[in-house]
């Protein structure tokens, strides 16, 4: 029965709760809400949304039909591109990025004819985006997009523009004869250890903030990895960074890491007391839910009632922390993995294990990251030479030549 209760000493509150079409044993995905006062507007909510959800499986299956007609504009040609070749291969997060990123293109050029489309008309368009390519939230009056923006999104569109040219459907990508802004490279943020602590013991929203923003402080693992980590992934001292979990707008979805391949980080002994108050908190709610708490995700950081929690919502709940506490403009979620880098470089710790504990794919991305905290690095290295050299030198220097 896809429609529940739950008591509350304030009251009864219904939900229901069901698996999404096309949603196996491998990839279990279920849609859920609550908050209903009776059984029957939850039954109601129910059958809409199953109704919708059958709806969009049965679309998303079919496909377009093989006699269909082929893309002649750039609009049609985007969505082959994402129906055929993008949500084929990219993750569903990926895949809602790029959707809205096509949203961002004039309409004009989105119904022209692919052929007649050449690199000045896509110049022209980046030179708009970057103008009056967004607009704000209240009124949505027109804003600048960054250039960061600008060039993603015509990345996306060169990339439809490649698999046009396999597809026989036109001769060459103008995008790549086009101008994209190039954005000016920023270094990441790192926290002081002080506005660390401070941001971690001021955690509050989420009954699991505290503890969630320690692991992610002491690993470095990514958000969405942090949220997918199980109780049995954590092996003595090593926790096994194998999977993350993705939200999109209909789905929360466990899936791979960024770089596909797991790793194991060794844990400092100061988060091992928060874990373990924080797992004798999660029983209780395990106690209290009964049957319904959902334990087969064994998820360490979860609702109480052990359901995964919306990444966007936590990134969201630390971004308005780090403001309220006047933390450095800009600092995140994020940025505590990026200070848990810095901090190793700083303390010596060599640039390969940086790299291989923060999971990136190659250590030539650690040090593009991290360029900033090597040149810190470089300065100590030209100061041991120089100390090298004074110790080393022997005492009658060659006479200089008349």
């Amino acid at each position: 029965m896809p429609v529940h209760k739950r008591k509350y000493r304030s009251g009864i509150v219904w939900y229901y709760s069901f698996d999404l079409p096309g949603s196996g044993r491998q990839d279990r995905r279920r849609a859920k809400e609550s908050g209903f006062a009776t059984k029957r507007e939850a039954e109601d909510a129910e059958r809409k949304r199953h109704t919708e959800e059958e709806q969009k499986y049965n679309l998303a299956k079919a496909g377009a039909p093989v006699a269909a007609a082929l893309p002649k504009t750039l609009a049609m040609l985007m969505e082959e591109f994402l129906r055929q070749h993008a949500e084929e291969k990219l993750a569903p997060k990926t895949v809602e990025r790029y959707r809205e990123q096509v949203l961002y293109l004039d309409p004009a050029i989105l119904s022209m004819p692919l052929t007649e489309i050449g690199p000045l008309h896509f110049s022209r368009e980046w030179s708009r985006l970057l103008q009056s390519g967004g607009h704000t939230r209240r009124d949505k009056t027109p804003r600048p997009l960054s250039a960061k923006s600008v060039r993603n999104i015509a990345g996306v569109v060169s990339s439809a523009f490649l698999r046009a040219i396999k597809w026989g459907l036109v001769t060459s990508n103008p995008v790549s004869r086009s101008e994209p802004p190039v954005p000016k490279k920023r270094e990441g943020m790192a926290l002081l250890p002080s506005e660390q602590v401070l941001l971690i013991q001021s955690a509050t929203g989420p009954w699991c903030l505290p503890t969630l923003l320690e692991v992610a402080a002491a690993t470095g693992a990514r958000r969405g990895e942090a949220l997918a980590l199980r109780w049995s992934d954590i092996q003595g001292r090593e926790v096994l960074i194998a999977r993350s979990l993705t939200q999109t707008r209909q789905i929360l979805k466990f899936k791979g890491t960024k770089t596909e391949r797991p790793r194991r980080v060794e844990l400092p002994e100061s988060v091992l007391a928060p874990l373990a108050a924080h797992r004798e908190q999660q029983e209780k709610f395990r106690q209290q839910f009964g049957p319904d708490y959902r334990a087969d995700l064994d998820l360490i950081f979860a609702n109480p009632d052990g359901t995964p929690l919306k990444p966007d919502s936590v990134s969201a709940a630390v971004s308005l922390l780090c403001r309220r506490l006047g933390l450095p403009k800009g600092a995140s979620l994020h940025t505590l993995r990026h200070t848990h880098g810095s901090f190793l470089l700083a303390d010596g710790v060599d640039l390969a294990t940086v790299s291989e504990r923060l999971g990136h794919s190659s250590v030539r991305v650690t040090a593009d990251i991290y360029s900033h905290a090597l040149r810190g690095r470089d300065q100590e290295a030209a100061r041991r030479w120089d100390n090298f050299m004074r110790r080393n030198a022997p005492e009658n220097r060659r006479p200089d030549v008349q």
